[in-house]
């Protein structure tokens, strides 16, 4: 006896230590008395083998009589094995186990009999811990949920353990009924870092995509996200985040489209109960899943009754919102962007008039862009900040709007004012401006140069473009030529992108070339004389002479590409500058290409630029056989997403 009651109470004290040790576990201090009662009681009664209790557990009291005494052998046997269990001691087979607790319970059940919550906890852990060794759960299925439904919260049975969370994902039947409840549990228990969940430009979590256990759980039964966007609607703000970090996480990983599908139409009806409650904080996590799933669908397709459903409400929510809303704002933005972007041209024409006939959307965008010039600079031009991104969300959208009002002429029922000196100083100054700005920033200025500065959609203002009375004097004959530009403004914008051009950064260079290009069409119809002299400017020769003394490779750049196309595009252009030597250059250039198939964007340059001026000419017919070149023809990848701006390489670099 003394031995039986000094191991007793040895196991007793060592159970309540390791329940203490767990740490989390949220319960009262009454349910820790009655464990430790249960503990010192029952523990010196259990004169049992392992095969002996297991039989017990499935053993029933007689008909109108409750054994007390049998029922104190069962919850203390099953504390016990829960202990022993939970740090890793497996001294009975899962099998068996699994088996006695699913009759303990159908037991139970049976009889009328209520475990306490601490017990059914236990009983739960086992069963989820040994479901992958045992047979699946019959109609002890039913008896399971009939015991938690009698229960007046979830809570008191859950133990944070990935097992037990796929053990009521696993059966249909108790995920319908306690799916939400036990997935809230989870992402509340759950261990993220605060960091990564105010992260707004989705950077990956290591934590969560290494670990998170519910991501082969979600690729095995889709039908759990609809379940999740739920939370993101319903829950606190913190839990809301989390959510967003699993299916962001899970959505990477999975590339099927059918799922995007399914959340897409859910999100509309999230969203129209979210808009209601304009005061509900999760509407921008809600917003930044809905561009995620954007983002993740694959190649063009046509936009369908929800993509426009969710485009009008997402712009009729962008113009309630000012422009210090960021939060809201820029997945607003990149979500209309992106649907301007990622369609056919027959669903890109009804998406471009929704937007324009959605006045208060874009009065909001006529403030945007006026922060441009309001809003100081951050001392970090390489710092990408929340308004530096909604200022660079906010330039892109309306350069696609320009080009695709223009295109489709689409009516437009509110125009936008830019001053075009502002506009040009942003690109020649910088002062301070990240360079993804810049880049938005010259998309706009490509937009309205493309369009002789005259569009339905936007009025120009500035000191170049009031009416006079006088006449222009001689000296400014050229400027009246290229107005509303002005002589001074064009060599010096073109100075600044030539200097930008040498900061080796590839989408800055993409968009400055670009730029140059449209600069120098544009000065071609105004006035050619203008146009030959910016490309025939001697800084191209440096320029270029020094991008291409990094190597052969250096040459086979796109934009390096692009920009010699751009000098000899016109008469008495790059080739007067060129030597022989250089030409050779080309040549070996593009054997190389054709050798070791470089990247798609250089073959596109080279098929679709370079050729066409190059072989008209006389010095390069002479400098080398004209032996067939194979084009390269491969799909470029022209979506990506740079920081929290949704940028559509495509739309930068044609």
């Amino acid at each position: 006896p003394v031995l039986n009651h000094t191991c007793s109470s040895f196991l007793c004290s060592l159970c309540l230590n390791l329940y203490a040790a767990t740490g989390k576990r949220r319960t009262s201090s009454q349910e820790e008395q009655e464990m430790s009662e249960l503990l010192q009681k029952g523990l010196p009664q259990l004169n049992f083998t392992i095969a002996e209790s297991l039989l017990l557990l499935s053993e029933a009291p007689e008909p109108f009589f409750l054994d007390q005494s049998l029922c104190s052998h069962q919850y203390c046997f099953i504390l016990l094995l829960y202990f022993a269990y939970t740090f890793g001691d497996r001294f009975v087979p899962e099998a068996e186990l699994f088996l006695a607790v699913r009759n303990f319970l159908l037991s139970a059940q049976d009889h009328g009999d209520c475990p306490p919550p601490h017990i059914l906890r236990a009983a739960l852990y086992l069963l989820a811990v040994c479901q992958d060794k045992g047979k699946a759960l019959d109609r002890s299925l039913s008896t399971v949920r009939r015991i938690l439904d009698n229960l007046p919260d979830l809570s008191l049975v859950y133990v944070h353990c990935p097992l037990l969370l796929k053990f009521f994902l696993s059966y249909s039947e108790l995920m319908g009924k306690f799916g939400h409840q036990i997935l809230q549990l989870w992402f509340s228990w759950e261990d993220c870092k605060q960091s990564e969940a105010e992260e707004g430009d989705f950077g990956t979590s290591d934590q969560l995509n290494s670990t998170n256990p519910l991501l082969p759980i979600l690729k095995s039964n889709s039908s759990i996200l609809l379940i999740l966007l739920d939370l993101v609607y319903s829950s606190s703000v913190e839990v809301a985040w989390k959510v967003l970090i699993t299916l962001r996480t899970f959505l990477e990983r999975n590339e099927d489209v059918l799922v995007c599908d399914l959340l897409r139409s859910r999100f509309l009806q999230i969203l129209q109960q979210l808009l209601v409650e304009s005061t509900n904080r999760n509407l921008p996590v809600l917003l930044s899943l809905l561009f995620r799933v954007q983002l993740r669908s694959k190649g063009i397709r046509e936009l369908d009754s929800t993509d426009f459903k969710l485009l009008h409400q997402v712009s009729n929510l962008c113009g309630k919102c000012r422009p210090r809303d960021t939060d809201l704002l820029q997945p607003s933005l990149n979500f209309l962007y992106w649907s301007l972007h990622q369609t056919t041209p027959c669903s890109q024409q009804r998406a471009v008039a929704v937007l324009l006939s959605n006045v208060p959307l874009l009065e909001l965008l006529q403030k945007v862009l006026e922060c441009t010039w309001l809003w100081s600079p951050t001392s970090r031009p390489a710092y990408l900040s929340s308004e530096d991104a909604l200022l660079c969300s906010g330039w892109l959208l309306v350069a696609s709007l320009l080009l695709y009002q223009h295109r489709y002429n689409t009516e437009v029922h509110q125009t936008l004012s830019v001053d075009l000196t502002e506009v040009l100083n942003a690109v020649i100054f910088r002062n301070k401006k990240p360079i993804l700005l810049l880049v938005s920033i010259m998309q706009f200025l490509r937009a309205v140069l493309r369009q002789n500065f005259s569009s339905s959609l936007l009025v120009i203002v500035g000191q170049n473009t009031a009416p006079s009375s006088t006449q222009p004097q001689p000296s400014s004959l050229q400027d009246a030529a290229l107005h509303p530009l002005a002589m001074q403004q064009v060599f010096s914008l073109v100075v600044s992108l030539q200097n930008l051009l040498v900061h080796k950064d590839l989408l800055l260079s993409q968009a400055v070339v670009a730029c140059l290009e449209t600069l120098v069409e544009y000065l071609y119809v105004k006035n050619q004389d203008v146009a030959l002299h910016v490309a025939s400017q001697p800084w191209h020769r440096f320029l270029l002479f020094t991008i291409l003394s990094g190597g052969q490779k250096s040459f086979l750049q796109p934009e390096v590409l692009r920009l010699m196309t751009l000098v000899s595009s016109r008469r008495d252009g790059l080739f007067p500058i060129f030597p022989s030597m250089l030409v050779q250059c080309m040549w070996a250039g593009c054997w190389y290409l054709t050798c070791y198939a470089t990247q798609s964007d250089t073959a596109v340059a080279l098929s679709g630029t370079i050729f066409v001026p190059c072989i008209n000419n006389d010095t390069f017919k002479n400098s080398h056989s004209m032996h067939a070149f194979p084009l390269v023809s491969t799909h470029a990848v022209n979506d990506r997403c740079l920081g929290s701006v949704a940028v559509s390489l495509s739309h930068i670099g044609d």
